[in-house]
């Protein structure tokens, strides 16, 4: 079947807006991808014909909205092929659901346990894990990256980085900046030889790729619903049903507890020992709701309309002047983020000029300094694509590339 992404555009009424005389070129989707018309509607249906608190209320809307919170829970665990509809925890984002991992895998720890992140990670997949080791006594070490933006394995083997002493590793499936996708699994298979449990931040991968958490080789596993299609206010940690069963509590509150007494309570099975309080109801129906209209498209599909748009996209860059790379070169095993800095430019200048020609990009350290300060930059700018992105939309993105070069730089010859 052909890939219709005109008709795909068309689901996006804010892709039709100009941004002066200019036509919107949306490349900023790692920071947040656009919702559908349908999204939209189904939050809408939700608020005006279903509203009500959930597990609360014996009335018809209460058991409406409960339905369809359950429902939700049970069509994302389908998304990405958990084995229950209870390994599904509700987030409010991935940020919270890797503070939760953080919380509660390491209850146990203290001197001499070592957790193991990367050095490309996001902030919230390090900061989380600083703060349990400062908590614990416990020791942080991690990944290196090779020069292309790969991680570094020979030198994690040859400074036996994942050892009898490693608890916890953590990583990123794909890099937010360098759009590099790490191999999951064998890092998993590493960490399960010495008895380590293995999380996975799957925000930039979860959105474009064909998930099966079965053969992924996490325990743990956090995503985004605003990347995905998905409204803000949501996120979502899938967990093998029996380490949930094993893990305490993250929050106190309304619906996490079985029994309250004053001296003592007890808590809920998971997922709802995870969800203290009013969830985010209507945002899980509006997921739910882009799961669907991501499988009607098929994923398989979406990567492949991405590998090809990033392959273009590659192609036309590197050939311009002063065009500077941050990651893979290539599209083996990479995501649709591409990083990169305009020779003498600061990217904030970038960001400035490239939306005045109305190409929307993200200029900064993309909450990921550490990676930064890796390979002797400041911060960068950052054109990420998604399903509904066009060529017509990297050509303009060449095309404000070479326009700032030559205005902030003349010496190549603007």
């Amino acid at each position: 079947m052909t890939y219709d992404v005109e008709a795909i555009r068309a689901e996006f009424p804010i892709l039709q807006r100009q941004v002066g005389d200019w036509p919107l070129a949306y490349l900023d989707s790692a920071n947040t991808s656009q919702k559908p018309r349908v999204v939209v509607e189904a939050i809408e249906e939700h608020y005006l014909r279903h509203n009500a608190n959930v597990a609360r209320a014996m009335h018809m809307l209460g058991a409406e909205a409960t339905e369809a919170y359950e429902g939700a829970r049970a069509r994302i665990a389908q998304f990405i092929g958990a084995a229950r509809p209870e390994e599904i925890v509700f987030t409010k984002n991935a940020s919270e659901a890797l503070n939760l991992a953080a919380h509660t895998l390491g209850a146990g720890l203290g001197p001499g346990d070592e957790v193991v992140t990367t050095v490309m990670e996001h902030h919230s997949n390090i900061v989380p894990w600083q703060m349990l080791c400062e908590r614990t006594g416990a020791t942080l070490r991690w990944f290196d990256v090779t020069p292309d933006g790969r991680l570094d394995l020979d030198k994690a083997e040859a400074d036996g980085l994942i050892n009898e002493r490693t608890r916890i590793v953590t990583l990123t499936w794909v890099s937010n900046v360098l759009g590099t996708r790490n191999p999951v699994a064998k890092v998993a298979e590493l960490a399960h030889a010495v008895g380590a449990k293995v999380v996975v931040d799957g925000s930039q991968a979860v959105p474009h790729q064909r998930t099966d958490v079965a053969s992924l080789g996490a325990d743990i596993l956090a995503f985004t619903g605003h990347k995905m299609c998905g409204p803000t206010g949501i996120g979502v940690l899938w967990g093998r049903h029996d380490l949930l069963e094993t893990l305490p509590p993250f929050l106190g509150g309304g619906e996490m507890i079985e029994i309250v007494e004053m001296e003592r309570s007890t808590f809920a099975a998971p997922p709802y020992r995870f969800e203290a309080g009013t969830p985010p109801i209507a945002q899980a129906v509006g997921l739910a709701a882009a799961c669907d209209f991501l499988d009607g498209i098929g994923l398989d599909a979406i990567e492949a309309h991405e590998h090809a748009i990033t392959e273009y996209a590659l192609d036309k860059l590197l050939a311009i002047d002063g065009f500077q790379l941050l990651g893979p070169s290539d599209v083996y095993e990479r995501g649709p983020a591409i990083s990169f800095n305009i020779d003498g430019v600061h990217p904030h200048d970038v960001m400035q000029l490239f939306d005045s020609r109305g190409v929307a990009i993200r200029g900064g350290h993309h909450c990921a300094r550490p990676l930064h300060r890796r390979f002797g930059v400041q911060s960068s700018t950052r054109a990420s694509s998604y399903l509904y992105t066009t060529t017509a939309e990297i050509d303009a993105l060449a095309d404000a590339m070479v326009y700032t070069r030559d205005y902030f730089a003349p010496r190549f010859g603007g």
